[in-house]
């Protein structure tokens, strides 16, 4: 699950989190997503980073039609979401196949987050963009084996750097799941030393260049790709 930080107490951000609804607007369409802290705590809240996540990706205007596209700890799925209506593209018929040009999306949590991932994903894209989105179980560093070494083009992550000892496998995840060309998005905030530390051993493995900040909200984009590579999404 994507795992950050919350301390108690008042004001509108507490009253946000606990909030059985949070409401955005994206790809032209209102996004109307279920939160559930109660029960799954801080992986069923909607946090900044991946807000801004999906500001960034739209903002830009980054191409994601025909793209495999991962999400790791999507947690309410709102990134997942934006991808999938931003990858919208058209249905080419020829002679010989049919191709449907839009994103394909593969969004995913540990199982205890599945439930309201999954009913937050059909219940804010439109019936013709639902076969391009799947809702899938990972936890990281464990069967891998259910996913395609190096098969996706994109990979994103928003807020899930965080607990230390969950770095390791992250990474691992990221290893498997990378090929040559992929390009990793992770938006965060570095809130603590632990975070830097992970920076750093993301620099062991990847090239890394910070691509925005939010200073509003304090939250960093990173892209990280194998090598040297600094290919454009």
């Amino acid at each position: 699950m994507a795992l950050v930080p919350y301390e108690e107490g008042g004001g509108w951000t507490a009253r946000q989190l606990h909030s059985p609804w949070a409401t955005f607007h994206f790809a032209s369409r209102t996004i109307r997503l279920q939160q559930d802290w109660r029960r799954l705590g801080v992986a069923a809240v909607v946090w900044d980073a991946a807000v801004i996540l999906c500001t960034y990706l739209e903002m830009e205007g980054i191409d994601l039609r025909d793209r495999s596209v991962i999400e790791l700890g999507a947690g309410t799925g709102l990134l997942g979401i934006v991808v999938t209506l931003l990858g919208k593209g058209f249905f080419v018929v020829s002679f010989k196949a049919n191709h449907n040009c839009s994103a394909q999306v593969t969004i995913t949590d540990r199982a205890a987050a599945l439930e309201l991932l999954e009913s937050n994903v059909q219940a804010n894209l439109p019936p013709e963009l639902r076969p391009r989105a799947v809702v899938k179980e990972l936890t990281w560093g464990k069967d891998l084996d259910n996913f395609s070494p190096g098969a996706f083009d994109l990979i994103l992550g928003a807020d899930i750097v965080y607990l230390e000892e969950t770095f390791a496998e992250l990474l691992q995840t990221l290893e498997h799941l990378c090929s040559e060309q992929t390009v990793i998005l992770l938006s965060c905030r570095i809130r603590y030393e632990r975070d830097l530390k992970f920076l750093r051993m993301l620099r062991e493995r990847f090239s890394v260049s910070e691509v925005h900040y939010d200073s509003s909200k304090d939250v960093h984009i990173y892209k990280a790709q194998r090598g040297s590579r600094k290919d454009d999404l």
